[in-house]
Formats: structure tokens, sequence, C-alpha cells
């Protein structure tokens, strides 16, 4: 996302914010940081000398295989001793890990702290998203490249100031240079159909007015009802996806930080990590008021997970909730002076002040029809690695054979004038 805000000159309209540190679940309630870097490591207190010895060979030999992919690791047997094998490549990436002699916790560390995989890895009963060494290598080399990229964003993650709503406004405006418009406040009332093809002609607005395109591009959200005439009678509604997977989302307001004098930070709850059944691991993002998201001494949390229904959501959010924070008890007269003296030591939890949980459908992008294109939700990934690929995907589906996001060579006098309105 990073080389596309840059590539496409989206950023001369955001700003953002670092993400001050990465933590990742003991299984005991503790939340530890994650050593993800050179200094992180030596600086890690609860990594044993053995641990860090083995975490910083297994980096020293991902970076030494990215080298020679890239062509600058030389030929010959040095080459060869650098790179990783096809046969590893394309094993499982927790059987590569083992492999590799990494202890139960750096394993934890490294494939859901750092590759972010959602499922369990070593799991055999839910072997439903296995992650390959080559694509865990990937996601390796992404998070490295990241961290300290920027200067005055020591971590791997940053963040935009008011919230991730930035991002399409400032796609717009950024169209908005390059020609495009867009309308607000105006609902599309109805589609235009051909009646003797049944295909999609244009759009129908709440002010009447009729506007006629060769291709729609309909949010996942909306569903066409009736197929076109001449289509099978099974056939179903249009972006009506059936979903196999849900994503479980919690929205929380607290008093004090996760950890003491963090602002801003991630954390992570492994699969089992919370209970045995827990089959998907949690992805917490804490952000405070620097980032304009909330006020002054109050902290936002957001937590999600993937899960097969509601019950099953609102079990691991409650269970993940439980952990990090207070909880006051419905009734009970001690919870709000509990929550107005809790210590700043940063040993007593932060106390939750209001908390939602809610859950929606993953629909992947797999509907096109005719001229009509459907896209998908908002996936589970920190980093919408899963959702560029589908921005690209209808792109060609629009212009193909066109370039995704060509750099412009210099920057038009527009942007500026913008930028100024």
């Amino acid at each position: 996302m990073i080389d596309l805000i840059l590539k496409s000159e989206v950023n001369q309209y955001m700003e953002f914010k670092s993400i001050d540190g990465s933590f990742i679940s003991d299984g005991e309630g503790n939340l530890e940081n994650v050593p993800d870097s050179r200094s992180a490591i030596f600086k890690d207190r609860k990594l044993s000398f053995t641990e860090k010895n083995q975490l910083m060979r297994f980096f020293k030999l991902v970076q030494g295989h990215l080298e020679v992919a890239a062509g600058g690791g030389g030929g010959g047997e040095s080459g060869e001793s650098k790179s990783i094998s096809e046969q590893d490549l394309e094993s499982s990436f927790v059987e590569f890990l083992s492999k590799m002699g990494l202890s139960p916790k750096l394993k934890s560390i490294i494939l859901y702290a750092i590759a972010m995989a959602d499922y369990d890895q070593e799991n055999g009963d839910v072997y439903r998203s296995v992650l390959k060494t080559k694509d865990g290598i990937e996601r390796l080399a992404l998070y490295h490249s990241s961290v300290g990229r920027f200067p005055n964003a020591p971590g791997a993650m940053i963040y935009p100031i008011y919230g991730q709503v930035e991002l399409p406004q400032a796609f717009c405006r950024r169209a908005a240079v390059k020609g495009c418009i867009y309308v607000l406040r105006m609902p599309v009332n109805s589609l235009l159909m051909d009646k003797a093809s049944g295909s999609y002609k244009g759009v129908c607005l709440a002010s009447e007015q009729e506007l006629f395109s060769h291709k729609l591009i309909l949010a996942p959200s909306f569903v066409v009802p009736s197929p076109p005439p001449h289509s099978s009678p099974d056939t179903r509604d249009f972006g009506s996806a059936n979903t196999t997977e849900k994503l479980v989302r919690s929205i929380c307001i607290s008093n004090h930080s996760l950890k003491l004098n963090v602002a801003n930070c991630l954390a992570f709850f492994p699969p089992r990590s919370l209970f045995p059944e827990q089959v998907t691991a949690i992805h917490v993002l804490q952000l405070s008021s620097n980032v304009a998201v909330c006020p002054s001494g109050m902290f936002l949390t957001y937590l999600s997970a993937i899960c097969e229904d509601d019950i099953q959501g609102s079990k691991l959010l409650h269970a993940a909730i439980n952990v990090l924070f207070h909880v006051p008890v419905s009734g009970s007269s001690g919870d709000h002076n509990s929550s107005e003296d809790q210590s700043e030591t940063g040993n007593e939890k932060p106390a939750l002040l209001w908390s939602a949980v809610y859950t929606q459908e993953l629909a992947k992008f797999q509907d096109v029809l005719d001229n009509i294109i459907c896209t998908p939700m908002p996936d589970a990934s920190p980093y919408y690695h899963d959702l560029l690929g589908a921005t690209e995907k209808i792109f060609q589906e629009l212009y193909s054979g066109e370039e995704f996001f060509p750099k412009s060579t210099s920057s038009e006098e527009g942007a500026g004038q913008e930028r100024e309105d």
C-alpha cells in the first residue's frame, strides 16, 4: 500500500504517524515485544541467548536468499548456499521453520506477528490457509523492508492521521487532479438494463437523471436481484456470493494504553493463545489521540479475527478483550473508581469504558457479469494485501494491458492548487 501511495503521489494529501511498537501474547495474559529487527533482538530481555542466535541466523538466511533472488548474491556455490531450495520454498512455512530448528516461541512470532498468518499453521485439522515458505519469505521481506523506511517511523507500520477513511478521500482528490469527476450526496436509485439483451446500460440517480456508461463497479453491499433474461434460472443474484468466512471486529475505548508509554501499537494473539479451540489469530491495533481518532487521554483499540459464525467470533474477541482490559461488571459500584485510580506503572489493565462487537462477511472479488464488476470487502490483512490484488484485477478488467498506476514524471501544478483550496 505504501508503494502505491508514493507511486500515485497520494501522500501529498495525507499525513501519517508511526506505530510505536508491536507485541505478541505469550499465552499467559502478557504482551511481549516482537523482536523484528537486529537491534530489537539484542534489546529483548525475554529471549534466551540461544533464541537470539537462532533468530539472527534465520533472518540472515532470509536476507541471503533475497539477495540471490534479486541477483545481488553472485553465482556459483556461494550463491547456492545462501539460497533456499525450491523444495523448501514449496513446503509449508511452519515445516521450514521447524527444519531451521527454531523454538515454538520463535515460530509463533514469525508466523503470526511478522508474516501475519491468519489460521493455525500447526494444526492439521484446520489447514484452511497453509502459508507456503515462498509466501512467508515474501511477507518477511515486505516487513523488514518497511522497518525504518521513513526517518520519523522506526517500526514497520504507519497509520494515517484521522484514520483509514483518509485513504479514499486522498485517492479521490488525486483522481480529481487527473480529470476524474466524483459526486457527493447523489444516491443511485436503480440500474438501467437493456430489455432485449439484459446488458447493463447505465444508472438512474435520485435526481432522476440517467447516466450511461460502458462499465459499472459495485460495492459488495449492492446486489443485482434479477439475472439477465438469457441466463440460467438457477443463476444466483449477482453480488450475493456465498462466503464461508466472516470477519469479527471490535471497537474498544479505554482510559489508558495497553502498554505504558506506548501511544500507538499492534498486538497479536496467536492461535491457541487464549483457549485450545482458537484456530485463528487475533489482530489488535491501539490508537491514541495523536492520530486524531479519539479525545486526549483516551485510547481507541480495534480487534479483528476471521471466524466461521457470529458465536465463534464473539467468543474469540471477548476472550481477547478480557485479557487486555479491566472489564467492569454491570451494576458494580466499584468499577468506576477502579478505572479512575488505575495505576500508571503498566502492571494494571486499562479500564474498558465502551466497546462494540460486530461481524461482516468476507466477500472476495469473484463477480464479473457482463459490464458489471463487484468489488470485495476490505480483507482481514492489516496491510490490505488481498484488497490491492483485487483492485489491480478490477483495473485489468477495465483497462486491459495498461499499467496499474503509472508513476508520474513530474507533479502537476494543479495538485498544489488543489491542496491550497
